[in-house]
Order: structure tokens, then sequence, then C-alpha cells
């Protein structure tokens, strides 16, 4: 995979990486009526919190920011010469 590829990888999984952490924190603050229609777990009758949801969210959010702190790196392989 070339450089720029890996790069690009990364920015996008860091994007959708911060996406999700706020995602999560929409899970934890906003109770299940208040949630955008589009979000699983929307109910409109209901009063309660979906925690895990927003546990599940933030777990993948930070897997996805560490995954494109790992492909932002240099990329070389090269073993240091011997002495």
């Amino acid at each position: 995979m070339s450089l720029q590829t890996r790069h690009i990888l990364a920015a996008v999984a860091a994007v959708i990486g911060v996406a999700l952490i706020v995602v999560a924190i929409i899970y934890w603050v906003e109770p299940a009526h208040s949630l955008p229609a589009f979000f699983p777990g929307h109910d409109s009758g209901s009063d309660t919190h979906h925690v895990k949801h927003g546990i599940a969210a933030l777990v993948v959010g930070l897997a996805l920011l560490a995954f494109a702190w790992f492909q932002s790196g240099k990329g070389s392989h090269e073993q240091a010469p011997a002495a």
C-alpha cells in the first residue's frame, strides 16, 4: 500500500472515529425520544438513555482513531545496519 493511500485511509478513519465519539456522547446525553430519527434506538415514547449504544460507538471510535494513528506513521520497515 502506498504512503499516500495510507495517509488518506488514516484521515478517513480519524474523521469517522471522531464522529462516532460524538455519537457516543449524544447517546449518553439525550434520552431515546430526543435522538435523531436515523439513530438506532430512537423511540418516541421512551425516556431511557442508551448507554450500551454509547459504549459501542465509543469503543469503535477509539479503535478507528488508534488505526488512524498507526497508519499515519512513516511506514519504513528497514532495519538498522548491524554493527
